[in-house]
């Protein structure tokens, strides 16, 4: 019996998204997916609105990045339909996962953003998470989009540092 191509995406997506305990990004399928060939940009774009608008994968978008995280809904479908992915598909993201995890779990935990506040200024967030749950989260008042925009980048950078820093100072 053979099946439609776009299943067959949506049911890698799937095993992706249930694969790991954090969200990945839209970037990080792609990655892995647009790496093997599997499809392309287009095709695999289509399979993941699909995906959200059946409910089976939510998106929650920052800025530049979008995380995506499998639901129960998507979790019920997987487990009927799992076994029309190749195995050696599934080893391939298996081993993808073995070698890419921890850095992968490092880029969706930790998050920085802006927006202009009622007050003019702008605000920088920056978030460090681990498994859901919210290690640290500081709110800087900056007076121009720029600066809110280095410090947001600079968080994606060096917040080991500035993490252990504090850590240090405070206990």
């Amino acid at each position: 019996m053979t099946q439609d191509p776009l299943t067959l995406y949506k049911l890698i997506v799937l095993y992706m998204l249930n694969r790991v305990d954090f969200p990945l990004t839209k970037a990080q399928v792609g990655d892995f997916i647009l790496e093997r060939e599997y499809t392309n940009f287009l095709t695999l774009q289509q399979a993941i609105a699909e995906l959200i608008d059946a409910g089976m994968v939510t998106a929650k978008s920052t800025r530049n990045r979008t995380h995506l995280a499998i639901t129960e809904e998507g979790r019920a479908t997987l487990s009927y339909f799992q076994n029309r992915i190749n195995d050696s598909i599934k080893e391939e993201i298996d081993a993808f996962f073995s070698e890419n995890e921890i850095e992968m779990r490092n880029e969706v935990s930790i998050l920085a953003d802006y927006y202009k506040s009622v007050s003019g200024e702008y605000e920088a967030q920056l978030v460090a998470k681990e498994k859901d749950v919210t290690v640290l989260g500081i709110t800087l008042s900056v007076p121009d989009e720029e600066t809110a925009a280095a410090i947001c980048a600079n968080w994606q950078r060096k917040n080991q540092d500035i993490y252990q820093y504090l850590i240090r100072q405070l206990f």
